[in-house]
């Protein structure tokens, strides 16, 4: 891996860690002011509107294990299980994260949204 792609990695990696953390002002340093979040249950704009859907996250979360991580050039990929208070129970996910600058500008997150439906 390059110097540029491991960083992006450890960067990535970092914003979970600080998620896992509740740690909303780590959560922030990593993320770019224009950044997007994707995921199959909303689309959001800006690091003020993602910090705001972590806010609400964060306290449901009951901690964040990754279980691989690979970097390209620009982006990082990591899996992850999620465990969410009941109902939702553990989450298995993926997020594809996009740098620019050092920062995350897009973060696309796969994962199944019907257990978070129901609530």
């Amino acid at each position: 891996m390059t110097t540029v792609t491991q960083r992006n990695v450890a960067s990535a990696e970092a914003y979970y860690q600080a998620m896992n953390d509740k740690d909303l002002a780590g959560v922030a340093t990593h993320l770019h002011p224009d950044v997007r979040l994707v995921t199959p249950m909303e689309e959001l704009t800006g690091k003020e509107a993602v910090l705001e859907a972590a806010k609400r996250l964060l306290p449901l979360i009951n901690s964040i294990k990754v279980h691989a991580r690979f970097g390209s050039e620009d982006q990082a990929m990591l899996t992850y299980d999620m465990d969410f208070a009941e109902p939702i129970g553990v989450c298995r996910a993926a997020a594809l994260m996009t740098f620019k600058d050092g920062l995350i500008m897009r973060n696309e997150i796969f994962f199944d949204a019907r257990p978070f439906a129901k609530n």
